[in-house]
């Protein structure tokens, strides 16, 4: 059993909070946030609190750190947990630029701690079916990646709240859902090496936009399309078009309560196929296997190059939705 601090307790925080209530692998024994309404309600839990990261990584109980905090301070509060000797798991993006996000990884790596990161739909079983089609050759040869992740949740925070600011969470649809796929993407294709985005602000007031595509080029000469909204009720999809097979995801809710996944195989010559994935704790699953790599019982399952690749590509989408050009990785 790791016992860890969840620092930041906002929206995310809170249901990490509540998902780790009853897990065997991690125990949540401190609660850290500026705010003291966000305290209290996880004080209301039972769970100690405190105001502050420091507070956190000089607390002997606690021996990891799960960051639910603003992008842009990802970086240092990875390497001062690290350099306290704490494990770390961060919420995405890991970081907004890939100095950043290779000196956190040195950090850990000199410290000899986990890094973990929040892309817990490599955990849903859905996704890992999907992989596995690829890997072993059910599809034929994989050639072009589809998603769509999208929602209209940040309708409701007020505008000066972080993830719509376009310093702490530059291009919104992005940081908030779009990463995911370009994760999902990464684990399937590898390493991108160019990308193309647009991003438009054309049904709110976002200051970092609510509506974007992206196109990405990587190593093997795959393609994958992604598109995230901000504004559109919920819609989740995942399609991999293969050269004798194709496979769709769709998503029944938000990963904030799961509902489950509806997959649809079609295989040249035969008729459609369409299977429910019941709902699953993808959210903690992730968090816990960062924790059963902590205690040293597993690897972790996102490796430090899909890290920095998701990086370098965030970056890259983000240079290519200021400049409208196709701009190149790393």
């Amino acid at each position: 059993m790791t016992n860890a601090a969840v620092v930041g307790l906002g929206w995310w925080g809170q249901k990490i909070v509540a998902d780790l209530a009853d897990s065997e692998h991690l125990r949540v024994v401190l609660g850290v946030d500026v705010a003291e309404s966000a305290r209290a309600r996880v004080a209301g839990r039972g769970i100690r609190v405190a105001a502050t990261l420091a507070d956190a990584l000089t607390d002997a109980a606690v021996e990891a750190v799960i960051l639910c905090t603003p992008h842009r301070l990802h970086a240092e509060q990875i390497i001062a947990a690290a350099r306290a000797g704490r494990h770390v798991f961060c919420e995405k993006p890991l970081t907004t630029n890939g100095r950043e996000a290779r000196a956190a990884i040195a950090a850990v790596r000199e410290a000899g701690v986990q890094l973990g990161i929040g892309h817990e739909r490599r955990f849903e079983p859905a996704v890992a079916r999907l992989r596995e089609m690829c890997r072993n050759g059910e599809l034929g040869t994989p050639l072009v990646f589809e998603g769509n992740f999208s929602q209209d949740k940040f309708l409701d925070l007020p505008a000066d709240n972080w993830r719509l600011s376009a310093t702490d969470a530059p291009v919104g649809p992005l940081s908030a859902t779009g990463i995911h796929l370009v994760d999902l993407a990464i684990a399937i294709f590898g390493r991108p090496v160019e990308v193309w985005a647009r991003l438009g602000t054309h049904a709110t007031t976002f200051e970092n936009g609510d509506t974007l595509t992206i196109t990405m080029g990587f190593e093997a000469g795959r393609t994958a399309l992604i598109t995230a909204v901000l504004t559109t009720p919920f819609a989740g999809r995942v399609t991999v078009l293969g050269s004798t097979a194709w496979v769709e995801i769709r998503d029944r809710n938000h990963p904030e309560l799961p509902r489950g996944w509806d997959v649809t195989t079609v295989r040249r010559g035969e008729e459609p196929g369409t299977v429910f994935f019941p709902p699953h704790p993808s959210v903690r699953e992730n968090i816990e296997a960062f924790a059963r790599s902590a205690a040293g019982e597993a690897a972790y399952p996102v490796s430090y190059e899909e890290m920095l690749a998701n990086v370098d590509a965030f970056e890259a989408i983000t240079r290519s939705a200021q400049t409208g050009l196709v701009e190149p990785v790393g």
